[in-house]
């Protein structure tokens, strides 16, 4: 058994290549091989967002606070509350983060498939991002 205490891993701050605005990540979980699950609490500011990706095994998204926005490729942005779970297939290109006004937390999680958990594509446009 391992315990990982509260404030024990430290924050970090969500890099331009892949975020777009003010983003903080929380590591929550990410036990060794041959486990491939890993999660964290990722802190999305008012206009933060990802940009584009996928995950080769999918990703659950299970938002604890503030109001969102989530979009899988060629569908609609969807908003996002605290209580929503958001799953993303396999490989769905998609991005989500926090609405133009409200920020947004959500436990992001996904498992690793030969070491790897995400492919990062372009960033999500302001065109894109914005919903009017």
């Amino acid at each position: 058994m391992e315990i990982t205490r509260s404030g024990s891993q430290p924050s970090g701050k969500g890099p331009a290549e892949w975020f777009t605005g003010s983003v903080r990540i929380d590591p929550l979980f990410s036990p060794p091989d041959p486990a491939r699950v890993a999660a964290a609490l990722v802190t999305f500011e008012p206009g933060a967002r990802t940009a584009w990706h996928t995950h080769p095994l999918g990703q659950t998204l299970i938002v604890t606070s503030g109001c969102g926005w989530a979009q899988r490729e060629g569908g609609p942005v969807e908003t996002i509350r605290p209580g929503d779970v958001v799953w993303f297939p396999p490989r769905e290109k998609h991005w989500h983060g926090a609405t133009a006004t409200t920020g947004m937390s959500p436990i992001a999680v996904q498992e690793k498939l030969d070491g790897k958990a995400v492919d990062w594509m372009e960033q999500v446009s302001d065109e894109q991002y914005r919903t009017d």
